[in-house]
C-alpha cells in the first residue's frame, strides 16, 4: 500500500506532531512523515523528528525579507520531499496567502476550540469567560483567513465549574491527540472530499444521541 506521504509543521512542544509520529508506525496506517519543518530552530518538538528519523529542518522568518520568501523555501522544500498533505500542528507563524493558495485542500489544522467559535489565541480562557458548557477541538483545511476551511472532525469536551484555562488545555489536548490522525486517516483513505466549503466525509457515522452539561438531576 503506498502511504500518503505527510508533512508535519511545528513551532513549539510538538505534542500533536508526536501523536502523528505514533499513529503512522501502527500497522496498516494508511500515511507516513517524510519531513518537519519548525518555525523556530530551538523548537522542542525537533527532537521527536530527530527521535523518530525523520527529514527535519528549520525555516526561521528572520533569515527572509519577508513572509512571501520565507513560505516560498518551504513550498520548495515540501515539494522536493514529495509531500501531498501539509500538517500545521501548533504553527505559531502567518502563511501568506500564496503559500495557502498553493497547498489549497492540501494543508490542514488543528485548533483548540469548537470552530468557528474562538478562533486565534487564548481560546480556553475566552471560553470560560464567555461561559460555554462546551470546549474542544477542531481539525479543517486551511484557508488565508485564520481559523477558517472546512472542518473535517470536531471533538467536544465539557466545560467544568472549577476549570482554569491550563486545566481545560490539557484536556482538549488528550482529544486533539486522538482526532488529528483520524483526520490524517480519513484523507489518506480517500473519504473526504470538499464541496461548497464543506468537507464531506464518506460513510460518515454520526453519533446517536445527545449529552448536556450540566447533566439533569437524578431526581428528574
Amino acid at each position: 500500500m503506498e502511504k500518503l506521504k505527510l508533512a508535519v509543521l511545528i513551532s513549539g512542544r510538538g505534542s500533536n506532531l508526536k501523536a502523528l509520529i505514533d499513529a503512522c508506525i501502527m500497522p496498516g496506517f494508511p500515511a507516513e512523515i517524510v519531513l518537519v519543518i519548525s518555525g523556530s530552530p530551538d523548537a522542542a518538538g525537533l527532537k521527536y523528528a530527530q527521535d523518530a528519523r525523520i527529514s527535519a529542518h528549520s525555516v526561521d522568518r528572520r533569515d527572509f525579507r519577508n513572509r512571501i520568501e520565507a513560505d516560498s523555501r518551504m513550498t520548495s522544500m515540501l515539494q522536493n520531499a514529495g509531500v501531498e498533505l501539509v500538517c500545521l500542528a501548533g504553527y505559531m507563524r502567518m502563511l501568506s496567502d500564496e503559500f495557502c493558495a498553493h497547498w489549497r485542500n492540501r494543508m490542514i489544522n488543528i485548533h483548540p476550540s469548537l470552530l468557528p467559535a474562538f478562533k486565534g489565541l487564548n481560546v480556553q480562557q475566552a471560553a470560560l469567560d464567555s461561559g460555554v458548557r462546551f470546549s474542544g477541538c477542531t481539525v479543517h483545511y486551511v484557508r488565508p483567513d485564520m481559523d477558517t476551511g472546512p472542518i473535517i472532525i470536531q471533538a467536544a469536551v465539557p466545560v467544568l465549574p472549577d476549570d482554569t484555562a491550563a486545566v481545560l488545555a490539557d484536556r482538549i489536548l488528550i482529544e486533539e491527540h486522538r482526532i488529528y490522525p483520524q483526520a490524517v486517516r480519513l484523507i489518506a483513505d480517500g473519504r473526504v472530499t470538499i464541496d461548497n466549503e464543506r468537507a464531506i466525509i464518506a460513510g460518515h457515522c454520526t453519533p446517536q444521541g445527545a449529552i448536556t452539561n450540566p447533566q439533569p438531576d437524578r431526581q428528574s
